[in-house]
């Protein structure tokens, strides 16, 4: 697998060609099916007010973006960002109206239907005759929605990694114990916990470690593996 951006969008309403206009726009970058930790976001000021049935889905009010720069100032920041990798979105026919008829108001080259990727469809394909919104393959993979009130650009985009994610195969495609990841990528600082400051007590008492290490005396003649987990005291019986 390559580079992947997973996009998403909000907007004043549903259809570029009448007047609606994007107002965000929320990537995140994924490699081998896994999250970089890089992303992009950005408000738009949509040059326009926002109908009030948009604003209860999104919460982004005029006063929000009245200060955002307007698309053709951010254009090329976007364009940087994705590059020449495909381009995943759910229901992408819609993202991709949006912002290709964005980047034509300003000039710059559109990005190509043949580079987007819908998990629409693809969840379509999986799933036939069920539903499969965001919210739906969010449930069914049981992918938490704790932190979403709203619809936003930047949230929408992680939670929509994770569904692609489990469309693809899930998290077992990316389990690798025989062999570390290649280099990560830039600005990923890895977290190490250290050692706990205080032990936690064991929770096996004397008398069932006695037990047990009486039990496997009487099943083995070598005990050397078992000593090696920590069991004291314990000598392989006459033979």
């Amino acid at each position: 697998m390559a580079r992947e951006i997973v996009l998403d969008t909000e907007t004043t309403g549903f259809d570029p060609k009448t007047g609606d206009r994007l107002i965000e726009v929320g990537c995140i970058e994924i490699d081998d099916l896994l999250p970089t930790g890089r992303t992009f976001h950005r408000l738009v000021n949509p040059e326009r007010l926002i109908p009030p049935d948009a604003i209860r889905v999104h919460g982004i009010t005029d006063d929000k973006v009245r200060g955002a720069p307007k698309f053709a100032e951010m254009a090329d920041d976007l364009l940087e960002f994705i590059a020449d990798a495909p381009v995943i979105a759910h229901n992408a026919a819609f993202d991709r109206a949006f912002i290709n008829h964005e980047l034509g108001l300003c000039g710059r080259l559109l990005v190509e239907e043949v580079r987007w990727i819908d998990t629409l469809g693809l969840a379509q394909t999986r799933f036939p005759g069920m539903a499969n919104s965001l919210d739906a393959l969010c449930k069914r993979f049981k992918i938490s929605l704790a932190e979403r009130t709203l619809h936003g650009a930047l949230i929408d985009a992680r939670l929509l990694a994770a569904v692609y994610l489990e469309l693809k195969g899930g998290k077992e495609r990316v389990l690798d114990l025989s062999a570390a990841r290649g280099p990560t990528a830039p600005g990923f600082k890895p977290v190490s916990y250290g050692e706990r400051p205080r032990p936690l007590p064991g929770r096996v008492s004397p008398e069932e470690a006695a037990a047990h290490a009486a039990f496997l005396q009487s099943q083995f003649k070598d005990l050397s593996l078992w000593r090696g987990y920590g069991l004291e005291g314990a000598e392989a019986p006459a033979s």
